[in-house]
């Protein structure tokens, strides 16, 4: 008689066959409403789906939100409605490669195009002449510092920004623990290419986690763009992050960043405190905006 592992083997191999070929799932109501209230507007020949919601008449603020790995912009939805009770304009986009924006193959994604689409975007909404709120978490802590840098050149074209909030996300690559299956994702191997379909192959592809290896390779410039700037920074925290561990990273954050504000949420809190604690979270950004 054969091992018991061997008969599960075999058996398992045609219905994972079977799986990797059955199409996604159909959204639900709320990623419907979430699609259909968006719109999508075209960067060099790639689609790019963004949401842009009128909030308060008559006041001059905007704020772009700008997602984490490996989600999309619908992470911002639980405080989006208090969002546009204090900004007039509330914009939060899919990153290339995540959400509804297009999803190309092969392609070298990197932290660099992210923020020239950001930048796009505020182009095609005419907004690139005024002066914008950042608001990021996980992976557009990432895009905020490279945006962060291109202003801080003061180059033509680039965004022009008020204040900077982040939130868990791993601006610094000492501290920080990819899960398990970002570590097989990044690095390949034969287990790659079944985890890619297993957790939706766009998603978590090899060449969307290369931000893990961009952060480290790009440390000086992001890192130092957040240590030379004036504009007021911000950092909102879900303590109990196992990506970012408390405390060193916290401790960490402080000495690089003692200008820095920052608001540690509940102990229980995790890594998406938007999704996790909204309440919470829009509370300690709006005392960061009315502070200044």
């Amino acid at each position: 008689m054969r091992e018991w592992w061997v008969q599960v083997g075999l058996l398992a191999v045609p219905l994972l066959a079977a799986y990797l070929h059955i199409p996604p799932p159909q959204l639900s109501p709320a990623l419907h409403s979430w699609k259909t209230s968006g719109k999508f507007f075209t960067y060099k020949g790639l689609r790019i789906f963004y949401q842009d919601s009128v909030g308060v008449v008559g006041s001059p603020e905007i704020v772009v939100l700008l997602h984490g790995f490996p989600t999309s912009s619908y992470d911002w939805y639980k405080i989006w409605e208090g969002l546009t009770l204090r900004f007039h304009r509330v914009i939060a986009l899919d990153f290339l490669g995540f959400g509804f924006s297009d999803k190309p193959r092969p392609h070298h994604y990197s932290i660099f195009e992210q923020a020239s689409i950001v930048e796009a975007l505020l182009r095609h909404l005419g907004l690139q002449n005024r002066r914008i709120n950042l608001l990021s978490h996980d992976y557009g802590d990432i895009v905020a510092q490279e945006l962060l840098y291109r202003y801080k050149q003061n180059r033509s074209g680039r965004l022009t920004i008020k204040s900077l909030c982040l939130s868990n996300g791993g601006i610094f690559p000492e501290t920080h623990r990819p899960l398990l299956l970002q570590k097989l994702l990044k690095d390949g191997g034969v287990l790659s290419p079944i985890l890619t379909r297993l957790m939706n192959f766009f998603v978590f592809s090899r060449g969307l986690l290369q931000y893990i290896n961009q952060r480290k390779k790009f440390r000086r410039r992001w890192v130092g763009a957040l240590a030379s700037v004036t504009i007021p920074i911000h950092f909102i925290y879900g303590p109990l992050d196992p990506i970012n561990p408390y405390p060193e990273f916290l401790e960490l954050y402080r000495k690089t960043l003692p200008r820095s504000t920052v608001s540690i949420l509940d102990d229980h809190i995790s890594h998406y405190p938007q999704l996790e604690d909204p309440m919470g979270f829009l509370n300690a950004y709006m005392g960061f905006i009315n502070s200044f």
